[in-house]
């Protein structure tokens, strides 16, 4: 059976795997793994978006010195980020990271303009400061020459595959999360454009994941010594390939796709727009095949993240296994935070952010780096509670546990502790659950597998899925009452 290839592009890091189907069971290979870090220009936070295109040759190269062609390849990412085309067809700018400062109050006067209701009305998206339509609305604000001179926005997987191929198209799962997608009407929302003061003409035709958009430019293929290879959309919005990969069984299921983030959530066949989405803020993303994925964003292990970044920064360095160690041993339920306070957004000195904000609530200060730890993730599990209750809400479906999928589930204290605070099973795996939802529906497009509940039995055939169930049910009831009381979600 060919290979294909795929590119799988978190926050942090990028991955290159080579995918096989052999005997109903999936093989992955990872040929190429880089860093991809954020560079402070100035007052700009931006992407090093050229050094993610070398990696990605790199990535064709390493199949070449394999002996492989790859029958396809596609890539996913993170999602709201952008780039913009001019007129002679180069790139104006690098793009900017969403954690930049330039859109700081810019939702807050965009809804005072639109309204919320109309907002979510005409898009169904989770109210975030960094969805692309406040990018955008800041880069109007300041009179950016980007703007000036751009011919077509494309996002980051779209801006990549143009380089790859000269070709640009926008695929349906990133474009659903910029908050300028209308999921009612199946197209971008020319009203909320027009009042940002953008032309429609910059946005392209939205392409659903499994579309062919391209090949491969011939100098790609010089350069490296290599020959055509086709380039598919895929579910480019690095959740929405997650989602693709659950290995669910029922039709009914809740997944958390844990990683620099955390997006929990359910499959639904509609969006679900109405006043209670609004209240709860919940998102309707677009996923594979018609669906919709009805989510919420939670911050995730972003900032523990940033915690071992400030540490290292100060000459104390951890691995990630020593720092889940150190947390086991401290004291349980000390000290609580509310993952989603705008306090953590930024990057920054974390670990001084959780202890104001514990001094601030009243409680206990942590101080070693085990019992910050500790808050982070026992208050990641009990919010984890929290949005699970809301979905179950809002979808009105009852879910008998949690799929859990992404390196987070490397973390198995957080994966207990996730069992512990719901009371119900987490089932956690696979790890690489984008880039598997990325290779999964390259092969549906190619006919070597029928349709995704396939694809998710082949995954769940392929792959160990470790069973947490709940224990200390009376502790973390009680906990569960102290975090909603503290962060004021009561």
């Amino acid at each position: 059976m060919p290979s294909i290839l795929a590119y799988d592009l978190g926050a942090s890091s990028g991955r290159a795997l080579l995918g096989r189907l052999k005997n109903g069971k999936i093989e992955v290979e990872e040929l190429h793994r880089f860093s991809n870090d954020p560079v402070g220009v100035g007052d700009r936070l931006q992407w090093d978006i050229l050094r993610l295109f070398h990696e990605i040759k790199q990535g064709l190269l390493k199949a070449k010195h394999a002996g492989v062609t790859p029958a396809s390849l596609a890539i996913d990412s993170w999602a709201v980020d952008f780039g913009f085309i001019g007129r002679n067809g180069e790139l104006l700018g690098n793009p900017y990271h969403y954690r930049d400062h330039h859109t700081d109050g810019v939702m807050e006067r965009t809804m005072e303009r639109l309204t919320a209701s109309k907002i979510f009305g005409r898009t169904g998206i989770q109210f975030l400061p960094f969805n692309t339509i406040y990018q955008l609305a800041a880069l109007k604000e300041a009179d950016s020459p980007f703007l000036q001179g751009a011919e077509r926005f494309l996002m980051i997987p779209d801006l990549l595959r143009y380089f790859l191929t000269g070709e640009m198209h926008n695929e349906f799962t990133n474009a659903t999360t910029t908050q300028l997608y209308n999921p009612l009407e199946g197209r971008w929302d020319a009203e909320l454009l027009a009042d940002i003061g953008l032309s429609s003409s910059l946005f392209g035709e939205v392409v659903q994941p499994g579309t062919r958009v391209g090949s491969l430019r011939a100098s790609i293929c010089e350069e490296l010594g290599i020959g055509s290879v086709p380039v598919l959309a895929t579910a480019e919005h690095d959740t929405g390939s997650a989602v693709a990969a659950v290995p669910a069984l029922e039709r009914d299921f809740a997944y958390l796709s844990c990683g620099t983030w955390s997006l929990m959530g359910t499959e639904v066949d509609r969006p679900i727009i109405n006043e209670l989405a609004q209240e709860l803020n919940f998102t309707n993303e677009g996923g594979v095949y018609g669906t919709y994925r009805l989510l919420k964003n939670i911050m995730g292990l972003w900032i523990l993240q940033e915690c071992r970044r400030a540490w290292e920064r100060a000459g104390q360095y951890y691995s990630f296994p020593e720092l889940v160690s150190m947390a086991e041993k401290a004291d349980a339920f000390k000290s609580l935070i509310d993952p989603d306070d705008a306090v953590f957004i930024h990057p920054g000195d974390m670990p001084s952010r959780v202890r104001q904000f514990c001094a601030a609530s009243g409680q206990p200060v942590p101080e070693t780096p085990g019992e910050i730890v500790r808050c982070i993730l026992e208050s990641l599990a009990l919010k984890y509670r929290y949005v699970l209750e809301l979905t179950e809400r809002l979808s009105g479906k009852s879910f008998s546990g949690l799929h859990m999928v992404g390196g987070g589930i490397q973390n198995v204290l957080l994966c207990q502790w996730s069992a512990n605070a719901i009371g119900k099973p987490v089932w956690a795996g696979p790890v690489e659950g984008s880039a598997l939802g990325n290779l999964v529906v390259q092969w549906i497009a190619q006919g070597e597998l029928s349709d995704i509940w396939e694809a998710r039995q082949v995954i769940r055939d392929s792959f160990p899925v470790t069973v947490y169930e709940p224990q200390d049910g009376t502790r973390w009831e009680e906990a569960y009452g102290k975090f909603r009381e503290l962060t004021g979600l009561a």
